[in-house]
């Protein structure tokens, strides 16, 4: 698969509505596809990031929507969070292979 194509799949959310006959609910499944070229660019970001100079800004994570969509339905906007609160998120729910650096933050 090229890169142009993986990065396209990877924005990309799907949605299935599920509805139930006993009674009102519906239930709305989402999935995101992570390709593997995605996570071994991650891996090998974070592994390279002592090496690396930082300026005015560092790449912490790079969190797919999927999982920030969950977390904002969990009342967790990282939007207006820290650095360091979204890097324990992810650590507490076991996404470190979001994170993008292993330096102190």
């Amino acid at each position: 698969m090229s890169q142009k194509k993986d990065s396209l799949i990877y924005h990309d959310i799907q949605n299935r509505f599920m509805f139930e006959n006993k009674g009102d609910e519906n239930v709305i499944e989402q999935k995101q596809h992570i390709p593997t070229s995605f996570l071994d660019d991650l891996r090998r970001q974070r592994e390279n990031s002592l090496n690396q100079k930082e300026g005015e800004f560092m790449s912490v994570a790079e969190v797919p929507v999927a999982i920030y969509e969950q977390w904002l339905k969990e009342g967790f906007d990282m939007m207006k969070e820290t650095p360091k609160a979204i890097l324990m998120r992810l650590k507490q729910q076991d996404l470190n292979a979001f994170i993008t650096t292993k330096k102190q933050v």
